[in-house]
């Protein structure tokens, strides 16, 4: 049942509608969000999440509906508007100008200014470090976006948006880059912000963090809002029942046994990459995977994950050591003589190094040079073949909306078009499979469905190296767990053989004696 407009709601949206074209994403959308609470929004991939929360927040413009906030009828044409009214928006993909200063991109478009029109730079570092203080948003402001991790950048959207003043604060998808550490960090920053009357919205596929964060949650599903549901007396199956529109377990089952390894496919030994500072990034580092097993790569945001697969892939080029596939060397040579090799990759960011935005969802589906062969003849294009392909994977993936080989990737959700990497590399049979972060942005079910796909082709034989920053899905999934910090495989863990707070203490950096080299 619906409040009533009222004073004590911070948000209020009613009989919200929202089309692309002929697809509906909100069908009359009704939702009441308490000041003072953490509220989760739950949803599939392409069920309207992130389309709601782009209304509210000024993004784009609702058909028809309205909005209230603290009881009063406001019309929010852009997002300046909605900072105006005190919103403030994290999205998944930052919103962040990466050669400028942590410090510049906060006041950028709130700058304070002195006599004349001159920055007061010491009165915006003061104020953004009370903040950062108060919230335990510790980052460098003096550091440039594009020498940060991930996780850091996200604190400096936090920080920017309370900067800004905001009272509504909305996180889309706010853990799926942080360590386990950075996410309790990031719930207790929620949680204080709540306590102080202010309202915290989040768009999240996780369960267990709605349980330990949220005090409501509305689930969303076909642009409907289906129920809003008060955590504390609500389970994890009730909540991706509802979801779903179905029951189905939240566990992958393993069936692994040591004696299924195969022989050596990939195999690293002294390898040594520098960043583009010409730091050593990765260094004197040794490990080697096997057909039919799954290597997690546990560690930290940064401490040099992105520099060794850019290595193995030949992105960029090693200073020292050897990279080989199947016995041969690869180190040093181009990308494409890795994927003619048999390597394929789920880059982390999709949409930079994944896909081509503005191309169709069939073109982007045969984005790759070892499937063009397949689609093309004499150098023309096989549209018919192309599109065909392309919907063969829509289907088997459940990439929403259905039969969309027609439309441009950049109008799909984002765990959509994560869906259609994931899918395009698979369908490669590769020999050895790179995947980093393969569920981020993935709703509960989708997320699931690849984690058996992973598991699928691990059983068939394929060597996969899992990146991952969530601690939770190296586990679930790794035959070994090898944890990285600063650039060295400091301890490797088999199967069952590990804690996982001593995984956690070792990804910090604590509780570290020996480097660690796995015979290669």
């Amino acid at each position: 049942m619906l409040s009533r407009i009222s004073s004590k709601f911070a948000v209020q949206m009613r009989e919200i509608e929202k089309s692309f074209g002929f697809q509906k994403i909100l069908n009359s959308f009704n939702i009441d969000v308490e000041k003072g609470s953490i509220h989760a929004v739950l949803g599939e991939n392409g069920a309207g999440k992130t389309t709601l929360m782009n209304i509210l927040y000024g993004i784009c413009k609702a058909d028809s509906g309205k909005i209230f906030l603290n009881g009063k009828l406001v019309n929010i044409k852009n997002s300046r508007i909605a900072i105006k009214n005190k919103i403030g928006m994290v999205h998944q993909h930052f919103m962040l100008i990466e050669n400028f200063t942590v410090l510049e991109n906060i006041i950028l478009g709130n700058e304070i200014t002195k006599k004349f029109g001159i920055l007061d730079i010491k009165k915006a570092r003061y104020q953004i470090l009370e903040i950062s203080n108060k919230y335990k948003l510790n980052v460098d402001l003096d550091a440039k976006i594009e020498n940060i991790s991930v996780g850091m950048q996200q604190r400096v959207e936090i920080l920017k948006s309370l900067y800004r003043g905001a009272d509504i604060l909305i996180l889309d998808e706010p853990t799926a880059v942080l360590t386990p550490n950075e996410t309790i960090d990031l719930i207790s920053t929620a949680k204080e912000f709540a306590s102080e009357n202010k309202t915290v919205v989040i768009i999240t596929h996780k369960l267990n963090e709605i349980k330990s964060s949220s005090d409501v949650c509305t689930i969303i599903k076909a642009g409907k809002n289906i129920d809003t549901l008060n955590i504390r007396s609500t389970s994890q199956e009730e909540l991706a029942t509802k979801m779903v529109g179905r029951t189905f377990a939240l566990a992958v089952e393993k069936n692994r046994t040591k004696a299924e390894f195969g022989e050596t496919v990939l195999k690293i030994k002294n390898l040594n990459v520098e960043n583009k500072k010409g730091i050593l990034a990765v260094k004197n580092l040794s490990f080697k995977i096997r057909a039919g097993e799954i290597l997690g790569l546990a560690g930290v945001d940064g401490n040099g994950q992105k520099e060794l697969v850019e290595a193995i892939i030949c992105g960029i080029k090693s200073k020292s050591g050897s990279i080989e596939i199947c016995g041969k060397q690869i180190q040093n040579t181009s990308v494409q003589n890795v994927i003619k090799n048999g390597v394929s990759i789920v880059h982390e960011d999709r949409k930079k190094l994944g896909l081509i935005l503005d191309f169709t969802v069939a073109e982007n589906s045969i984005f790759s040079t070892y499937n063009l062969k397949l689609f093309s003849n004499k150098g023309i294009l096989n549209m018919k073949a192309i599109h065909s392909f392309a919907e063969k994977l829509i289907e088997n993936y459940n990439i929403k909306p259905q039969k969309c080989s027609e439309y441009l990737t950049k109008n799909l959700s984002g765990g959509n078009q994560q869906k259609i990497i994931i899918a395009r590399e698979i369908a490669s049979n590769p020999k050895l499979l790179i995947v980093v972060q393969p569920t981020r942005g993935l709703d509960i079910s989708a997320a699931l469905y690849v984690e058996k796909i992973l598991m699928k082709e691990r059983n068939k034989g394929k060597a996969i190296l899992l990146v991952s920053f969530e601690l939770d899905e190296i586990i679930k999934l790794s035959d070994t767990i090898t944890v990285i910090y600063n650039g060295s495989i400091i301890k490797a863990f088999t199967q069952n053989n590990f804690s996982k707070n001593e995984i956690g203490v070792l990804m910090a950096g604590g509780g570290r004696t020996e480097n660690y080299s796995k015979d290669a």
